[in-house]
């Protein structure tokens, strides 16, 4: 059923489109601060599955999960001076506890290079202890002017990964792994967004690092939306710490570090890039429910009959949900579903059952097919894959047909009112970054042959380009 008037269009109004559909489709509120954000159920639930499937990856990476303080010593962050500069405008700095004001001001975490620098200044001793690998899941505040939910918030939920190594070539290795093997798979085969790879300009780059690789995907307003980045930070953190190992040969050497970040901004990438004008469309890996069974009306055995396609399909191992409302209409509950982006529907009616049938409704195509009650199972198993394999179809075909090549920063500034542009990276020499940044285009990422971009007729791709766009 089409959900007619529920949201605000996609094409007329698309921020007025993804307000609506994060307080329409329940993922998330405002929160009394300016910049905070309250994640409602189902906006955790997703972020929840966001979590268990980077998790597993983290940790097949040989990465421990830890925990390091909210607060950290102002003095902590002043080590290393590139990395307060960059983060100074955001900083929220407590002066006062327990009524008394602070001998030292703490900082609420804004990233947590320097705590946990300090710790591996502590337990790091000798080539032993290398590499050392860490995860943490938590809170960071970074004092945002412009907030959006989800997108830009003061509070944001995320991973951090933290590691030392004893040579460049380890750290730069691990860098490149987690963007790959962990983050680009990951939107990939779960959140089915491609994504463009490749290194962020000196402008660009994380504060203190030597190079930020990054994971750049298109929404559906041809906007870039940053989904993750993975740092070489080099031994810039190593000497303001003074995080030393022996090495084999009996010699003191400073580690080389890596540092690496996705946050609850891919819970609003989910939303723009697969959201259409009936809501959310959630590819089935990601969904917290993937089926929801639809009783139509309860009578000549359909509430048992759906009842039984619930256990049944949870015994498989499905995330599955009975909507047995039947004192809502079944219009308003089929809007609902819509709008929530359930990867399939299964109605269950009198009706149908007469001829032993359920009606399959796959939400990313709306198409609806009449199914024998025997063929249920199976042809829920088809439907999943296809619906995630679709989804991730439509999503690289969108990001192909609005990327181009052009010759020379105008036509990258007028192409990136659509989409993407890539250009060669030496037009962005004396000045012309700049020159795009002040008409509202940014440099997205920088790409050699390797990133992934195959070599053109006229040879553009050969040599490092410029992935330009209008971000987020």
């Amino acid at each position: 059923m089409a959900n007619t008037g529920v949201l605000t269009s996609q094409a007329q109004d698309f921020p007025g489109w993804y307000q609506d559909v994060l307080a329409k489709a329940e993922l998330a509120d405002n929160g009394p601060v300016r910049g905070t954000m309250v994640i409602r159920p189902y906006g955790y639930a997703i972020w929840e599955r966001m979590q268990a499937e980077l998790d597993s990856r983290i940790k097949a990476a040989g990465v421990a999960n830890a925990y390091f303080p909210l607060l950290i010593p102002e003095s902590y962050l002043q080590r290393e001076a590139v990395h307060v500069e960059g983060f100074s405008p955001e900083l929220a700095v407590v002066t006062h506890g327990g009524g008394k004001q602070l001998e030292e001001p703490v900082v609420v975490r804004p990233t947590s290079e320097t705590i946990i620098h300090s710790f591996f200044a502590k337990w790091i001793q000798s080539y032993r202890d290398l590499p050392m690998l860490l995860n943490q899941w938590c809170n960071v505040v970074r004092w945002e002017m412009r907030p959006r939910l989800f997108l830009r918030t003061t509070e944001f939920l995320w991973q951090e990964g933290h590691t030392a190594h004893a040579t460049e070539s380890d750290a730069r290795q691990f860098a490149l792994h987690v963007l790959h093997e962990i983050y680009e798979d990951f939107m990939l085969n779960v959140l089915a967004i491609p994504v463009l790879t490749g290194s962020k300009t000196e402008s660009e780059r994380f504060p203190g690092a030597i190079t930020t690789w990054t994971c750049e995907a298109m929404m559906r307003d041809g906007k870039a939306l940053q989904m993750c980045t993975s740092h070489e930070l080099g031994q810039n953190f190593a000497r303001a710490f003074d995080i030393t190992y022996l090495s084999r040969s009996g010699t003191v050497e400073h580690v080389w570090q890596t540092s690496w970040g996705a946050a609850t901004r891919l819970v609003g990438a989910l939303v723009m890039a697969h959201g259409d004008d009936a809501g959310l469309r959630l590819p089935p890996k990601l969904a917290p429910v993937q089926i929801v069974v639809l009783l139509v009306r309860d009578k000549d055995g359909a509430g048992e009959t759906a009842r039984n396609l619930v256990a049944e399909l949870r015994d498989k191992g499905l995330r599955v949900e009975l909507d047995a409302r039947t004192d809502t209409s079944f219009g308003r509950r089929v809007v609902d579903w819509e709008l929530k982006g359930v990867p399939l529907r299964i109605e269950v009616g009198p009706r149908d059952l007469k001829a032993r049938t359920v009606v399959l409704c796959r939400r990313d195509t709306t198409t609806k097919t009449s199914v024998p009650l025997g063929e249920v199972s199976a042809r829920v198993d088809e439907s999943l894959a296809a619906a995630q394999g679709a989804l991730l179809e439509e999503a690289t075909e969108f990001l192909r047909r609005r990327t181009v090549e052009v010759d020379g920063l105008a036509d990258a500034e007028r192409a990136a009112h659509d989409g993407f542009a890539v250009v060669r990276a030496s037009v962005l020499e004396d000045g012309g970054e700049a020159k795009l940044n002040e008409a509202g285009v940014s440099v997205r990422c920088l790409q050699g042959p390797e990133e992934g971009l195959a070599p053109s007729n006229d040879g553009v791709n050969n040599e490092l380009v410029a992935v330009v766009g209008r971000a987020y």
